[in-house]
């Protein structure tokens, strides 16, 4: 028997929300690597042209779908129609997500509602939209990208905290739900990644160095050491992991 041959992934497809750069586009990358064929997702198609691009350059099979996780009945009719007319989407990998920062006593209402509607309700619409067709076929993998947040509180970042606190829950609770149609649902929990969105932090010495001393790894992580942990859940390797969240942190987590 050859081991390696429970993480390929040749035959199946992936959709990533959010990759059209960041950690997004690296899990798209990596699924890409493994043998996956790669959809796309973003509300950006110009940005997302780019990312298909770089990706056909390594040899990846890609399509784009164009929608707004948040806007429910495009989520729904767009993956139905790709379902129908294309082809299964055997993973999901609900990345997209945003984070307002500022003092909650001063934040608005407006911003709460969207980091909440993006972060978890856009989670919620695409894994509603793919669930019938993976329990039709009693066969899936849905990946929730959580946080160091979903498990500890930061000054600043409220909103993002409850939003990630709840991706954690929402992977449990369809675990408990799903599981019986032999679909997996597993979250990734990465530490602190350096990204475009990161940049600030990492730019900001007293944070930098704040993060260093506080990870026993002593630096920040990179998006492609996510790649392992995605190929895992999302391959045959992870058939009997569900409902789990795998942080990827550098042991942030583990030390106080």
């Amino acid at each position: 028997m050859n081991t390696l041959s429970l993480f390929n992934l040749k035959g199946k497809t992936a959709l990533i929300t959010g990759s059209g750069s960041g950690i997004g586009f690296a899990l798209a990358k990596g699924l890409a690597g493994a043998g996956a064929k790669i959809i796309l997702n973003g509300r950006n198609e110009t940005k997302l042209k780019v990312a298909k691009t770089k990706l056909e350059e390594l040899g990846a099979a890609v399509s784009l779908l164009v929608f707004d996780v948040t806007h429910s009945e495009t989520v729904k009719n767009t993956i139905e129609n790709y379902e129908r007319n294309v082809g299964p989407i055997d993973i999901l990998v609900n990345n997209a997500g945003i984070n307002i920062r500022g003092p909650f006593e001063d934040f608005n209402e407006t911003d709460w509602k969207k980091v909440l509607d993006i972060n978890i309700n856009g989670a919620m619409n695409v894994s509603q939209a793919v669930a019938p067709f993976m329990i039709q076929r009693k066969a899936g993998k849905i990946i929730n990208i959580c946080s160091m947040q979903s498990e500890l509180g930061r000054p600043s970042v409220v909103p993002y905290a409850v939003s990630k606190g709840g991706i954690k829950m929402l992977t449990k609770a369809l675990c408990a739900e799903w599981a019986k149609y032999n679909i997996q649902v597993n979250g990734i929990g990465p530490g602190y990644f350096e990204t475009e969105l990161t940049q600030p932090l990492k730019n900001d010495p007293e944070f930098d160095q704040w993060l260093r001393n506080r990870t026993p790894a002593n630096r920040w992580g990179n998006p492609e050491e996510l790649v392992g942990a995605a190929v895992f859940l999302a391959s045959d390797a992870g058939n009997y992991v569900n409902g789990h969240i795998l942080y990827v942190d550098g042991g942030l987590l583990a030390s106080v």
